[in-house]
């Protein structure tokens, strides 16, 4: 089989397992036909096009969005997400932006520079009220890790239902919901149902102090809507995406007054390669068998 992957230390890693080539989409293809594709990490969809002369069997994906693929994808082409690779990491940085907004870990590092001891009352989880848009890997990730800090959560889905961790509201159930968050954490992938769905009548639901966390996608958020609720001070956010991203140095939106913004960072972790490697061998070894891949994606 012949496997084209972005980066040498990935390469190495498959070696003996394929004719590995390293390519990045750019330039030249290694082969006319590919059984797999790799592309860059968190490239953008527009790389796809390269396909278009070159027969492949498999795209597959090292993100878990795919937001922008079916714009680019070359017709004909299986597409495969990285589902299973990034929920937990991405959880882990939801936490951690929870964790450090509700206990004003970003003042105190303020202070630090400073040499200043000074200490407040904070916030902190205990019996927080949680709001978490989505009822996927990530939210479940997200729910798994909230829940030794005995906070309240509620995850809102496409439909009202009951699964393995119980109940999941629907989106009927949001104005009940907003008014008693005092946080909502946005875990959903981006299409045209969830664009701009966090927009002014929305975040104008949410109670005074509340903190918006998003690691989801930037565009879910309606930037505008929330930069006007950040300035009034009415609102507080913790972001790993933001709209546009990445985010321009003179955006207003590093300098609104309690938000915490980290850059796109959810799976980019130390084990990341680990596990990406034991998808592309899972994945190969579907292949050779003639099974079906996993995590294909399946567009309208």
């Amino acid at each position: 089989m012949r496997v084209s992957v972005p980066t040498e230390e990935l390469a190495q890693r498959l070696s003996g397992c394929a004719d590995i080539a390293v390519w990045d989409l750019v330039g030249a293809p290694p082969w006319p036909a590919i059984d797999v594709v790799v592309p860059p990490y968190q490239s953008d969809p527009s790389l796809l096009a390269a396909l278009a002369d070159v027969e492949v069997r498999l795209v597959q994906s090292q993100s878990i969005g795919y937001d922008g693929v079916a714009d680019h994808l070359p017709p004909g082409i299986a597409f495969a997400n990285a589902a299973g690779v990034h929920e937990g990491p991405a959880a882990e940085i939801g936490m951690a932006l929870l964790l450090a907004a509700q206990r004003d870990l970003p003042r105190y590092a303020a202070q630090q520079m400073s040499g200043t001891w000074s200490s407040d009352v904070t916030r902190g989880l205990l019996g927080l009220r949680v709001v978490i848009l989505g009822a996927g890997g990530l939210a479940a990730a997200f729910v798994d890790r909230l829940a030794p800090f005995g906070a309240e959560a509620v995850r809102v889905g496409r439909s009202r239902r009951r699964d393995a961790r119980g109940d999941v509201a629907g989106p009927d159930d949001l104005a009940r919901l907003l008014p008693e968050a005092d946080a909502v954490v946005v875990c959903l992938p981006l299409d045209e149902s969830t664009r701009g769905m966090v927009d002014a009548s929305f975040l104008g639901r949410l109670r005074d102090g509340a903190l918006l966390v998003n690691i989801g996608r930037g565009p879910v958020v309606d930037t505008a809507a929330l930069l006007s609720e950040l300035e009034a001070g009415r609102l507080r956010a913790a972001l790993d995406v933001t709209d546009p991203e990445p985010l321009p140095p003179s955006h207003p939106l590093w300098r609104m007054p309690g938000v915490l913004i980290s850059p796109h960072v959810g799976g980019k972790v130390s084990t990341m390669t680990d596990a990406v490697e034991s998808l592309l061998r899972r994945q190969l070894a579907a292949l050779e068998s003639g099974a079906t891949p996993a995590n294909l994606v399946e567009f309208a």
